[in-house]
């Protein structure tokens, strides 16, 4: 392994990109074109851009992915530590390549958590006090060490992705690579996740590759260049300030962080010597504070929520999982309204997405009932729970049961009886609106895991059920089919089917939930407006969320009503974007 110093940034290029495409076999044009990249130990670089764009393909270029597991003609150059990488093996590859997989159930091998994270210490035949201290350690540092003996199908998926980190944490690499690493987190275990890989960056020196579409949450902390890739080229390859202050974001479809949007609509113009990067960076004239305190008094208030009906009803609902010596939910009562969209929101673990299971009838409830627009559930089975309730599952590899993407969408109509011709109309429509209509005839093996996710909740919403429960439904999508797909539910919506959001992501929340239930620890603490959510401090802390930046923003230009600042904003938005 090429040699590096502790806490020393070296200038030497780890990777050198020239002229390079690649062209996968089952391909009828390239999927990289021309790429032209270095990557210097010590630096830390985030690669963004719509789905689709050549992200991933681009790391599996860089991790030995490519061409040893997806086949398929390289042209140009690739160097990785001065060596060519079609003359390295895959193995001598991962030596100075270490990656986090956007599928964090792509990467499990152990049995274990323990035998995970452990996987490449072995390989390398650490002796065990050695290996158990620092599994150990990396465990730690991740807040998995309490999950060592769990079998990885027992744990959330944010801790699977946590399990994944460690993985990479206990070897010794040039390189580390992380495809999507927030897209499974809950806020505040994102925002430690980042700053984790900034503390990795300043101890070994490696050098940091960030693919994310959350691009205010990887900029919690410094990046060195951001990298915007579209159609397999490089649109741009520079510096945070550069890239934020220009229009390549919104040319692009990726979404801006939401200060900025904020700042667009009072009409201050970004410029990159006020170092928009970050809202702890962020310099305003007093001038352009005064703009944006005028802006916002001119904004009316935001409009109360409308009274609806009662849909599902939980009361004093209890499970714990067997052999479990804890209840996963602890007494849950709550009321979703008729035609809403809310937002079921909260750390890993909290209960989320176990309250869904026991709802969809997946699991029983111990203690409690649920009833649906006053049907006590507890006789319903699960077929005829899912007639009234549609659930998408975090993980789209668990819903998948067909080779073929049109098959897979059209499955549940098919077993339902529907006519073949409806069945047809019923899956392009809905192919159309999540964008996978040009991957139609595509089997689903040849999807990212984003892609796959989109043909899950297509096959869930051809269904056109009462409810819909999402558990993550945005996770790796980039802006524009992020907002396609939700742009499709609000018209859901209005046909009166109502939608319930298991989300990490705040700004999903803010910008489409009516209301918020905020879980922790098996209980729910805060149903109220997301505005409130996010700015009460003592629910963002026991929640594992994150303190929006809007609030932030009213606080530097001196806006005393903080609350109301994001709530007029949420409102203005929602006018902008669906006038």
């Amino acid at each position: 392994m090429a040699a590096r110093f502790f806490g020393v940034i070296m200038s030497e290029a780890i990777i050198q990109f020239e002229h390079f495409g690649f062209q996968y076999r089952a391909q009828s044009e390239p999927t990289l074109y021309d790429i032209n990249l270095s990557v210097r130990r010590g630096e830390t670089v985030l690669i963004a851009g719509p789905s689709g764009c050549g992200k991933s393909t681009l790391a599996h270029c860089i991790n030995g992915l490519i061409p040893f597991s997806y086949r398929g003609e390289m042209s140009g150059s690739l160097r990785i530590a001065g060596k060519e990488t079609k003359e390295q093996s895959i193995f001598e590859i991962s030596r100075h390549v270490g990656t986090v997989l956007q599928d964090p159930d792509g990467q499990f091998i152990g049995l274990t958590v323990a035998e995970d994270i452990a996987f490449a210490l072995e390989n390398d035949c650490v002796q065990e006090p050695e290996l158990h201290a620092r599994v150990l350690r990396a465990a730690k540092l991740v807040d998995v060490e309490d999950h060592l003996a769990h079998a990885p199908n027992e744990i959330s998926g944010g801790q699977k992705q946590r399990v994944s980190l460690a993985g990479v944490l206990v070897d010794d690499v040039d390189v580390l690579l992380f495809d999507e690493p927030l897209a499974n987190l809950d806020p505040a275990t994102g925002k430690a996740a980042i700053e984790l890989i900034e503390q990795m960056r300043q101890e070994t020196g490696a050098a940091v590759i960030i693919i994310e579409h959350r691009l205010e949450d990887v900029l919690h902390r410094d990046v060195d260049r951001i990298v915007l890739m579209g159609a397999g080229r490089i649109l741009a390859d520079t510096t945070p300030d550069a890239l934020l202050s220009g229009s390549w974001l919104r040319d692009s479809g990726i979404r801006e962080p939401l200060y900025l949007t904020a700042l667009r609509y009072a009409g201050v113009e970004i410029r990159a010597d006020m170092a928009p990067r970050s809202i702890r960076t962020l310099r305003l004239s007093e001038d352009e504070k005064a703009q944006v305190r005028a802006w916002f008094s001119a904004l009316p208030p935001a409009p109360e929520r409308a009274a609806r009906s009662p849909l599902l009803q939980a009361d004093s609902l209890r499970f714990a999982y067997p052999g479990k010596d804890h209840d996963t939910l602890k007494g849950i009562s709550l009321t979703v309204n008729e035609g809403e969209l809310l937002a079921i929101v909260g750390r890993n673990g909290a209960g989320k997405s176990t309250f869904s299971k026991v709802v969809c009838g997946f699991e029983t409830q111990q203690q409690g009932s649920l009833r649906f627009r006053g049907e006590d559930m507890a006789d319903l089975s699960i077929k005829e729970r899912a007639d009234r309730i549609g659930y998408v599952m975090q993980n789209p590899n668990q819903m998948i049961s067909k080779v073929m993407i049109f098959d897979e969408v059209a499955l549940g109509l098919r077993t339902r009886g529907v006519a073949e011709d409806e069945v047809r109309r019923r899956v392009e429509e809905t192919l159309k609106i999540c964008g996978l209509w040009p991957f139609r005839s595509w089997p689903i093996s040849a999807l990212s895991f984003g892609q796959k996710k989109r043909v899950t909740i297509a096959a869930i919403l051809v269904l056109e059920p009462d409810m819909i429960i999402l558990d993550e439904p945005t996770a790796g999508q980039d802006y524009r089919h992020y907002t396609e797909i939700m742009e499709f539910l609000l018209t859901l919506r209005k046909r009166g089917i109502t939608i319930a959001m298991i989300t990490h992501d705040m700004h999903l929340m803010l910008e489409y939930a009516e209301r918020a239930l905020v879980f922790s620890r098996g209980r729910i603490i805060a149903d109220t407006d997301c505005a409130d959510v996010l700015t009460d401090r003592s629910i963002i802390e026991e929640a594992n969320l994150k303190e929006t930046s809007l609030y932030a923003l009213a606080s530097l230009c001196a806006i005393e009503d903080g609350r109301g600042f994001v709530r007029r904003f949420i409102d203005h938005e929602r006018k902008e974007l669906r006038p």
